[in-house]
């Protein structure tokens, strides 16, 4: 079911034959002059290069760009890095016209330096998925969750309600493994950051854990909880005890349980949630981490991963809580794995560690090294937190007419989008939560959305069958994908950028490619 805009009306076509009748004006040229500017960091504020005299007429970001790359001794093409560049004299994006325009209204004088923030964007580029490359049967009733592996994009885990998880091979279009052992619908899958094991949570309340080569169980199932298993998070892999994997689930029960995925004893409980926890975190501030929890309480809850006692209380929502999202969610995902997969994975486990710790520090560094919360709600409602400063909101994002059900950061933790079953996918900035844009073209509720790893695309999942993938910088829509014969109900992003992977209704897998 793509959309499919209806034909103008006569009203519009006799605006469109008013407007090509006007004679446009040929743009005015740009003023004579030179200006002083100085890249300076967008997030740090510190200078990049010296000071330099550059024309008006050269003020392009495309220009701007190859200086900042001269200035920074990035002279071979192949170390040039692609940069961002923002308004100095307002908000938004740099846009050379807006300034020329400001020189010539005498609100800013070729005396005075022009401080032009910048920012440097992922060195790699994913392109759109265009094409379904494969539609894998097997599942007997719908598909309720996926998730890629960390290390590639040729594996992909699938949950459904036929009581089991599926592993599917991405590069074949083939079945891997089926993982029996649930008694209920799988409802939620995550990989451990080192890509060796593979969780599943269930209805049946409990927890297993699987290895993802063999598509055998390992040991007996994780029992604890007394209701279904609706999350589940790995801990970060900077954080990890050598040779003990720890996780963290959590439940209808009211509670969240830390997990020893060798012994598969309970470390820990997590109790003080008055209701079902949605959805559950676990950061890589400070020693141990934080453990961020979100419940149909109305409440965000902060736990020290140490001691299990509990940090902090956020109150602001006026609905349930569906969905939380970090700024770090990424890297904490891939751990030491970055978008060329397995090719440059270091030796040894301190090494790991290191790179792991070196990701995390770099996802940090747009908010100024704090890990960032954004909590979405049934109250249309999604707060941006910085819990590590202030228990207070840093801003209340509205806009959504209905429930908001997903949210998520982008990997350069610079965007937040939100889905909601108004239809819309809305994006934000993640460092104030300003509003940027609403990206239409769904005719039905929006289930998930996913960035692509270099942040400039957006792929989201919805009840009217289709994929749609966006650019993120224009918030126009890349790619309308239809295939699947009913509603979409989860949707990933391969941590290499190659293949998007979905699942919903149809009981189908579909793999995306460009």
């Amino acid at each position: 079911m793509a959309t499919v805009l209806p034909p103008p009306s006569k009203r519009q076509k006799l605006a469109a034959s008013l407007v090509a009748r006007e004679q446009v004006a040929a743009p005015a040229p740009a003023p004579e002059g030179l200006t002083k500017i100085q890249f300076k960091d967008a997030d740090t504020g510190e200078a990049h290069g010296p000071v330099v005299t550059v024309s008006l007429a050269d003020l392009d970001p495309k220009n701007l760009s190859l200086l900042l790359n001269s200035l920074l001794g990035h002279t071979d093409p192949s170390e040039r890095l692609p940069y961002r560049f923002y308004n100095p004299i307002g908000e938004g994006e740099f846009v050379q016209n807006d300034i020329i325009k400001a020189y010539l209204d005498g609100k800013v004088t070729t005396e005075l330096q022009l401080d032009i923030p910048c920012r440097a964007e992922a060195v790699f580029k994913v392109k759109a998925v265009t094409r379904c490359s494969a539609s894998i049967s097997g599942h007997g009733e719908s598909i309720l969750t996926t998730a890629f592996s960390p290390g590639s994009s040729s594996r992909l885990a699938t949950g459904s309600g036929d009581n089991t998880a599926r592993i599917w091979d991405c590069d074949t279009g083939t079945p891997m493994h089926t993982l029996k052992g649930h008694t209920g619908w799988v409802l939620s899958v995550a990989w451990s950051p080192d890509d060796g094991i593979l969780a599943t949570g269930s209805m049946d309340n409990t927890v297993r854990l699987w290895d993802p080569v063999k598509g055998t169980a390992l040991g007996s199932p994780l029992k604890g909880h007394t209701k279904w298993i609706t999350s589940m998070c790995w801990e970060p892999y900077h954080l990890r005890e050598t040779g003990r994997p720890r996780l963290a689930s959590a439940s209808r029960d009211f509670t969240v349980r830390i997990w020893d995925a060798v012994s598969h004893h309970t470390d820990m409980a997590l109790t003080g949630h008055k209701a079902n926890v949605s959805c559950v975190k676990w950061g890589g501030a400070g020693a141990h981490g934080t453990i961020y929890t979100a419940s149909h309480d109305r409440t965000v809850k902060l736990w020290d991963a140490k001691t299990g006692s509990l940090l902090h209380t956020l109150s602001s929502h006026a609905h349930w809580v569906n969905h939380l999202a970090l700024s770090t969610d990424h890297v904490l995902r891939t751990g030491y794995h970055d978008h060329k997969g397995k090719k440059e994975v270091p030796d040894s486990i301190e090494e790991k560690r290191a790179k792991a710790k070196a990701r995390y520090d770099a996802a940090t560094a747009p908010a100024g090294g704090v890990e960032r919360l954004v909590t979405a709600s049934d109250d249309c409602t999604i707060y941006l937190w910085s819990p590590s400063q202030q228990t207070k909101p840093l801003a209340r994002l509205i806009g959504h007419q209905k429930q908001v059900n997903h949210v998520t950061f982008s990997p350069d933790g610079t965007t937040i989008a939100s889905a909601g079953f108004d239809n819309h996918v809305k994006l934000w900035n993640a460092n104030d939560g300003k509003y940027l844009h609403t990206l239409r073209g769904h005719v039905g509720a929006v289930y998930m959305v996913a960035f692509s790893p270099d942040s400039r695309l957006l792929v989201s999942g919805s009840k009217d069958t289709t994929l749609k993938a966006w650019e993120v910088r224009t918030g126009k829509l890349a790619e309308n994908l239809p295939g699947h014969k009913d509603q979409v109900f989860a949707v990933d992003w391969s941590p290499d950028g190659e293949r998007v992977g979905s699942g919903g209704q149809d009981k189908a897998v579909r793999i995306w490619r460009h």
